[in-house]
């Protein structure tokens, strides 16, 4: 049966991994994701966790060896962040045009120069081209079930999945998680069934030079172009979304928590505007819709989850019905807006309705700066005198209910 523990995110995803029966995990540390290795490294030394600890002499390392590992039909392992996951970077379109199913937990980190070790969102959202599906957590309880329904959702659309969550706010911050039983996870989490064996009876190339002509294998059978093998990939993010769905409904029926719309939703009923937020941004917006709440205010929070694939047709057939959507980012694009601000301003285009909510975009909480649902009051009524043509950038240095604009 399940138990209750008080837990912070990074104990979270290790135990998430450790329940997963991870096979293979490469280490490396960096703040603020250093203790989810350290808690695995335990497991395995203690013999509770039977799996290959392979400690590396980089982040681009440690990727390889989960490419690797993968590709031999093992469930692999790592987590990252920040400049770690810039210097990654090369590993990641490997991963993702290898088509393995590596899960790793992102701590969120403000990226160098300057140095912090404190929290954003740059790191993650500045690889969210690379072919990788991207969860979000609002909370250490997601971080534990995203892990282990990554797992599921990778190995049957075979796409690697990074689960993000927040630095320091999560990674550190004890929360009661429900903690599921080795025999529940293992009963909604079977053992890796890879599509194809390896065996030195058997050998193949894998990911050789491909050429601008379909030729064919060693069998005779042609095999798709570079584009044509890019091309499947997007047709399984696009076909991931039902599956993701698919899967977090499962997961609630077993674990009672259901995670099947790709986005949480909160006082949305009767709203006119909402905060569209991911991270734990999510919760912080949520009490500060408690407190509007109670002064009249028609607000909501709408929480994404899935950021890739991006669910575009739901999110934005969902987002139509409000007047103006205030979108808080702790990221921003450089020359532009905030990515997510930037998703949803294309898929509202792309499924447009005869009403179109206002879109209001700003920049929050770069490096760590505190994020308070005062500063979210703050921004809310300020976003009733601003253009939405301008990206916004909300210093909490300020009186909270000044903006200054940058």
């Amino acid at each position: 049966m399940s138990r209750v523990e008080i837990i912070t995110a990074n104990q979270a995803a290790a135990m998430a991994a450790k329940l997963c029966r991870v096979q293979v995990i490469a280490a490396y540390p960096i703040t603020p994701q250093s203790k989810i290795p350290e808690i695995l490294s335990e497991y395995v030394e203690r013999g509770k966790l039977n799996a290959e600890f392979v400690r590396v002499e980089s982040e681009h390392s440690a990727m390889t060896v989960c490419i690797s590992a993968s590709l031999v039909g093992a469930r692999a392992f790592t987590a990252t962040a920040a400049n770690g996951l810039a210097y990654m970077h090369e590993q990641l379109h490997w991963a993702a045009g290898a088509r393995v199913p590596v899960v790793m937990p992102i701590a969120n980190r403000g990226l160098g120069a300057p140095w912090t070790i404190f929290n954003d969102m740059q790191d993650s959202l500045s690889q969210r081209d690379t072919g990788w599906m991207q969860f979000y957590c609002m909370n250490n309880q997601e971080v534990f079930d995203y892990v282990i329904m990554a797992f599921k959702i990778a190995e049957e659309v075979l796409i690697p999945a990074m689960v993000c969550f927040d630095g320091f706010r999560l990674s550190h911050t004890v929360m009661p998680v429900e903690v599921a039983s080795q025999e529940q996870v293992d009963e909604f989490l079977p053992p890796r069934k890879p599509p194809y064996q390896i065996s030195p009876s058997n050998p193949i190339n894998i990911n050789p030079v491909v050429m601008g002509d379909l030729m064919p294998d060693s069998n005779g059978n042609i095999c798709p172009d570079y584009m044509g093998f890019r091309r499947r990939l997007q047709k399984a993010h696009e076909s991931a979304l039902e599956i993701i769905a698919s899967v977090g409904s499962s997961f609630g029926k077993m674990f009672g928590r259901d995670y099947t719309d790709p986005y949480y939703a909160y006082e949305c009923n009767d709203a006119e505007t909402v905060f569209v937020t991911m991270g734990s941004l999510t919760s912080e917006s949520m009490e500060a819709v408690d407190i509007l709440r109670k002064n009249g205010e028609k607000v909501g929070v709408v929480g994404l989850r899935v950021f890739r694939p991006f669910p575009a047709e739901m999110l934005a057939r969902f987002l139509q019905q409000f007047k103006k959507l205030i979108v808080v980012e702790k990221a921003i694009s450089y020359g532009y807006e905030t990515p997510l601000a930037t998703e949803i301003k294309g898929a509202l285009f792309t499924y447009r309705s005869p009403s179109m909510p206002e879109v209001l975009s700003f920049v929050v909480g770069l490096g760590g700066k505190d994020v308070k649902p005062e500063d979210l009051i703050g921004i809310y009524k300020k976003s009733s005198e601003i253009s939405p043509d301008r990206t916004f950038w909300w210093h909490q240095e300020e009186l909270h209910d000044e903006c200054t604009i940058c």
